[in-house]
């Protein structure tokens, strides 16, 4: 495994790879859910000042249509419609003195506002 992401293979099913880094933040906020029935569940809806915006959130449900990848024990789903926008996006985590917080590199993305929220 590397750390950039447990697998493209993997991640067929949506497109979206998780690193090692999100992966483990992933469990580890998880464990202090203390719920084993949560997914997290990565999604496009429109908003932000470019059109669109990602959300990250844990999810009990799961929705007619959503595809689901097991990456080292962490469920990540991504439905239907967001799969086109994340296709080949990798989710990491950094936590850096510079930078803290989970990232979306994707290569859909044409441009993204100054704050760096939303894209299109």
């Amino acid at each position: 495994m590397t750390d950039t992401a447990l697998s493209t293979d993997t991640a067929r099913a949506h497109g979206v790879l998780l690193t090692d880094a999100a992966a483990l933040k992933v469990k580890n906020l998880l464990d202090q859910e203390g719920r084993d029935d949560l997914r997290l569940r990565v999604a496009v809806q429109p908003g932000g000042c470019s059109g669109l915006i990602y959300q990250l959130y844990f999810d009990e449900r799961l929705l007619e249509g959503d595809k689901t990848v097991d990456f080292d024990g962490v469920e990540v789903i991504v439905d239907d419609m967001s799969v086109p926008y994340l296709d080949g996006a990798t989710i990491d985590f950094k936590d850096t003195i510079s930078e803290q917080g989970f990232t979306i590199d994707n290569p859909n993305a044409a441009g993204s506002c100054a704050c760096g929220d939303s894209f299109h």
